[in-house]
């Protein structure tokens, strides 16, 4: 998950100066409209990857905002009070009154977190730990308490250099734990993207910080929090319009731009391969086992980048007993009275048969994000409740592929032009797709949202350059054939 996290995010320090003030005068403003109207206070969680520069991003928002209105608890093992009660007390104990806010270090998922990296605990004790600390920032929320948490990342080779930096400058114990945990990296990755994938609510969604560069890290943390603040002072709302996984408003690269959108394939490899992979998905759709799987197809992408043209190569070898294809569009009356899902669960395939939706439950957070159908509660929620749906049909034997085909601004209009002039493609573009065009920005950042918050292990995305539509059908082909046979 949060592959944009990964993507260099930076911010140079002329920039950096420039911003400064702006970023001091939202953060104190909104911190002293909270002090004077005393509606809620605010927990600031700091957590993830150890040599991140927490500590150094939150002495930065103690340099800008009113320190005595600002309290920061960090929380080690517990002692001897601590352990004589349960292990949420020292946290209730703690909590700021409204008006006042809170940075929380070595949080309530410090425990569970390192429990579960050292093999302390197995999944069942660790997914009890989860839903109690669910529980808790519910109940929080509900009592008027806004919830930010913040997970710090950085590639490994970054963490290492950064370590042997300190560890230059600093003998200390608290070193010699880093390096430990830099030991078990891949191990803590693994459980920090669990524990973002399961505890990211819309009431206590998590932010993920690119912390490569300090400049960008340190500001992100800062607007983030500020806006966050001026949202529900604004609105009462008890999360933001916008969370992104991974902390915006600055300019930032997603999965969704790191597309390459040069990629070709020559005709007559293409047909080779169209063959080849056709006739390899015909054998394992009618192999024995695929009997006791099911599939779903998802495809997503942009207007006119080619959805249906896929669609068509990867049904083309397959027996239409079991198959549908569903082309999504906006709900009925009937689908309007009823969550958001009901009208996909009603469309699952049987076991041993294939449901492919021409768009998907995915317009929720895309469409219905972007053109203002869906709350920005509703559809912040709306993450974690598509990755526990998409996690029910993997446990249930189906395989799952998601793909998001992409062009260019550029390609989409040239595309758009080629329909109109078209008689026979003419109904494929309409009014829609031209209003959708002008807020070609918005949705690329949704979409970029969309990919990190729900590419799982277990349905995770495939982005496809379909500015070359043979390229296009061939990997879209190809990923499918590679799943199947894998799950087979």
């Amino acid at each position: 998950m949060f592959e944009s996290a990964q993507l260099p995010q930076k911010m140079d320090k002329e920039t950096f100066r420039k911003l400064k003030p702006q970023l001091r005068s939202e953060l104190l403003s909104a911190q002293l409209e909270l002090i004077e109207k005393k509606t809620f206070s605010t927990v600031i969680v700091v957590d993830g990857l150890d040599g991140a520069g927490k500590g150094e991003a939150v002495a930065r928002l103690y340099d800008w905002m009113d320190a005595r209105h600002l309290v920061c608890n960090a929380y080690g093992d517990p002692l001897d009070d601590a352990r004589l009660h349960p292990p949420l007390w020292r946290y209730w104990r703690d909590l700021p009154a409204k008006g006042e806010t809170a940075i929380v270090f070595g949080s309530w998922y410090q425990s569970p977190v390192r429990d579960r990296i050292y093999g302390r605990i197995g999944d069942n004790e660790f997914e009890k730990d989860l839903a109690r600390i669910e529980r808790f920032e519910e109940m929080l929320a509900n009592e008027d308490v806004l919830i930010l948490k913040f997970w710090f990342v950085l590639p490994r080779k970054d963490q290492e250099r950064r370590l042997k930096k300190i560890d230059r400058k600093n003998a200390a114990r608290h070193v010699l734990s880093d390096w430990a945990a830099f030991k078990n990296y891949d191990k803590a990755v693994e459980v920090g993207d669990r524990i973002i994938l399961e505890t990211s609510r819309g009431h206590a969604p998590w932010f993920v910080v690119p912390s490569q560069d300090p400049e960008y890290r340190d500001a992100a943390l800062a607007q983030t929090v500020a806006r966050e603040m001026r949202r529900k002072l604004a609105d009462g709302e008890p999360q933001s319009v916008a969370a992104p996984p991974v902390v915006g408003g600055l300019k930032r690269q997603t999965a969704v731009d790191a597309v390459d959108l040069t990629a070709k394939l020559g005709k007559s490899d293409y047909e080779k391969q169209l063959d080849k992979l056709q006739s390899r998905l015909s054998d394992l759709s009618d192999s024995k086992l695929f009997s006791s799987k099911g599939m779903v197809l998802v495809f997503q992408g942009n207007d006119a980048a080619g959805k249906g043209g896929a669609i068509r190569r990867v049904i083309k070898p397959l027996d239409p007993r079991i198959y549908k294809v569903y082309p999504i569009s906006a709900p009925t009356d009937e689908e309007k009275a009823r969550p958001y899902l009901w009208r996909f669960w009603r469309r699952l395939p049987r076991k041993g048969q294939i449901a492919i939706f021409d768009r998907s439950w995915y317009e929720r957070v895309l469409v219905e994000r972007v053109e203002g159908y869906a709350g920005h509660v509703d559809w912040l929620r709306a993450y974690s409740e598509i990755n526990d749906f998409e996690a029910e049909l993997t446990e249930f034997g189906y395989v799952v592929c998601k793909f998001w085909l992409a062009i260019s601004e550029d390609e989409q209009l040239r595309r758009f032009k080629e329909r109109e002039e078209t008689d026979y493609k003419q109904h494929k573009i309409t009014d829609d797709d031209w209003r959708n065009r002008l807020k070609w920005e918005q949705y690329e950042v949704a979409a970029g949202d969309m990919i990190d918050r729900t590419s799982t292990h277990y349905a995770p995305w495939t982005m496809v350059s379909s500015q070359d539509k043979r390229h296009a059908r061939i990997e879209v082909l190809k990923t499918i054939c590679d799943r199947l046979e894998k799950a087979l």
